[in-house]
């Protein structure tokens, strides 16, 4: 009998270990260099105030995302199919065609921090890097299925958090204001924009979108009641794991970057990753600043791959077609995402400003597909007995409220 039990168990544990792969595909997409810019500005302007704003995030984030998965699960459609389907036309060409516009902000946030690494490592200029981090970028999402991409994600994930791990291991980190600046909301005074960055950053707007679609990888019978709540199950596990990664990883490098790059609350912030990777030199030695522009590289490629596959999933959307890199449709997505993105990149002049204001418009579009996200998972018709309870709806629309309401603070106030 206790062998049986031990067998179940081992069986469940390999079941959910199989399982793993969206989320951390998706955790890729908030641990990019676009975090990275908002993060160390962060870090850098405010030393560890703004900490409570990816303790925020993050839990939005995992109730956000898990009902994206939800919805891919219950009925077999990714959010833009859902969108499409069950929304009157121009609303929908609305809702898509703004987060097609954050899918492309985001990979150029990507492209973006992949060069910088590039010219960090090999003094490639910048435009010449991002062509170079575009083409890698593409074969990847023009050649790989979802699991081979997945254990690609994985490696590149684990690198990132190895590499920040040995960052925050050699810096002098005050624990002691960090621990209250997790979970002590503040506002110090020019911080808002920073602020709607760091929310725009952690909570993107295309991973919602490419949750509800890659987590279709992993559905095996949709009439089976215990199987989808098994898949439901597992998919929560694999959420909440990958997120928790990807605080993890945000908030060391806040913690970096309060730890050596803040100057005394006189909120100057650092405005270019390559002179934050220099001024870690002196303090950490040259291997910091290899492992702080390795790290970047890899954050830069992995993430514009998943923004592609982002931007394919929702113009498929569009035309109430599933993510299938073989149709018209999907390789559309995918060149309208990331070759506008690649192409702004050459008309910057500031390459970090860039990347703090890409990710205030994924903050500014988030609004529009959290509730559009509400709607559909909410709706009986189209979720039939997996719609949302009232008690999850009143917590999705309490999310929407904050984040509606830091976007106005920024109009205000910023």
């Amino acid at each position: 009998m206790r062998q049986r039990v031990n067998d179940q168990s081992k069986n469940k544990t390999l079941n959910f270990l199989r399982y793993l792969g969206p989320g951390l595909l998706v955790t890729v997409g908030f641990i990019d260099p676009g975090n990275w810019a908002s993060n160390i500005a962060a870090g850098s302007g405010f030393g560890y105030e703004l900490l409570w704003m990816v303790t925020l995030s993050t839990i939005m984030l995992i109730i956000l995302q898990h009902n994206a998965a939800h919805l891919g699960i219950a009925t077999g459609l990714c959010l833009s199919e859902a969108a499409s389907r069950y929304t009157q036309r121009l609303l929908k060409n609305i809702i898509l065609l703004s987060a097609m516009l954050a899918a492309a902000a985001t990979a150029m946030a990507e492209i973006l921090g992949g060069a910088i690494a590039l010219q960090m490592l090999f003094r490639i200029p910048i435009k010449i890097g991002s062509m170079l981090i575009l083409a890698v970028a593409l074969l990847c999402a023009f050649t790989n299925a979802y699991k081979r991409i997945e254990k690609l994600i994985i490696i590149f994930v684990s690198l990132i958090g190895f590499s920040f791990l040995f960052e925050i291991g050699i810096a002098n980190i005050d624990w002691g204001a960090a621990a209250v600046g997790w979970v002590k909301p503040s506002f110090p005074a020019g911080s808002m924009p920073v602020i709607l960055s760091v929310l725009g950053a952690v909570v993107m707007p295309h991973n919602l979108f490419l949750h509800s679609e890659i987590i279709q990888s992993r559905q095996w019978n949709l009439e089976d009641d215990p199987v989808i709540k098994q898949q439901l199950k597992y998919e929560f596990k694999d959420t909440l794991f990958s997120m928790i990664i990807g605080w993890a990883i945000n908030s060391a490098m806040i913690l970096m970057a309060a730890a050596t790059l803040y100057q005394g609350g006189n909120g100057r912030q650092i405005d270019d990753l390559t002179v934050a990777g220099k001024m870690l030199s002196p303090l950490m030695g040259n291997a910091a600043t290899v492992v702080f522009a390795l790290a970047l590289l890899l954050a830069g490629i992995s993430s514009s791959i998943t923004a592609g596959m982002a931007g394919g999933t929702i113009f498929s959307g569009i035309f109430n077609q599933p993510y299938d890199m073989k149709t018209k449709e999907t390789k559309a997505g995918v060149l309208l995402t990331m070759i506008p993105a690649a192409v702004v990149i050459l008309f910057i002049s500031q390459p970090f400003k860039g990347l703090i204001y890409s990710q205030m418009l994924l903050a500014i579009q988030l609004p529009v597909t959290i509730f559009t996200q509400i709607y559909l998972t909410s709706s009986e018709k189209v979720m039939g007995k997996y719609a949302n309870s009232r008690r999850l709806n009143l917590l999705l629309f309490g999310i929407a409220v904050i984040v509606t309401g830091l976007n106005i603070a920024l109009l205000l106030f910023g």
